[in-house]
């Protein structure tokens, strides 16, 4: 393991995606966060759900993951929204000393 993730989760809006991107930057919880729209289909309550959402790929350091999760949580619309790591297991070793570099140390 490299001890990086790529953390996804989505948003209802582009608003909500970009201030929850912002936020991460800002607090050097993310070194990059990418923002694409996507269209969703999940069950909800029974039924099978359309949506347009927006997904963010947030690239962080594992440590810092429950961190992220906690500020997503603060900031996110969703009464169940959608928070998982992927592990990143290998990388470029120049782009990963670059996240490092931009991103706090674990607390």
């Amino acid at each position: 393991m490299s001890g990086y993730v790529t953390v996804l989760t989505t948003t209802a809006t582009a608003a909500e995606a970009e201030a929850i991107a912002d936020a991460l930057l800002a607090e050097e919880l993310a070194a990059c966060v990418q923002i694409t729209e996507v269209r969703s289909r999940y069950v909800w309550n029974g039924a099978v759900q359309r949506e347009a959402e927006q997904l963010l790929l947030i690239k962080t350091r594992a440590a810092l993951f429950e961190v992220v999760r906690a500020k997503i949580r603060t900031m996110h619309s969703y009464d169940t929204p959608e928070i998982v790591a992927l592990p990143i297991t290998a990388g470029d070793g120049d782009y990963l000393s670059w996240l490092r570099s931009v991103t706090r140390s674990a607390e």
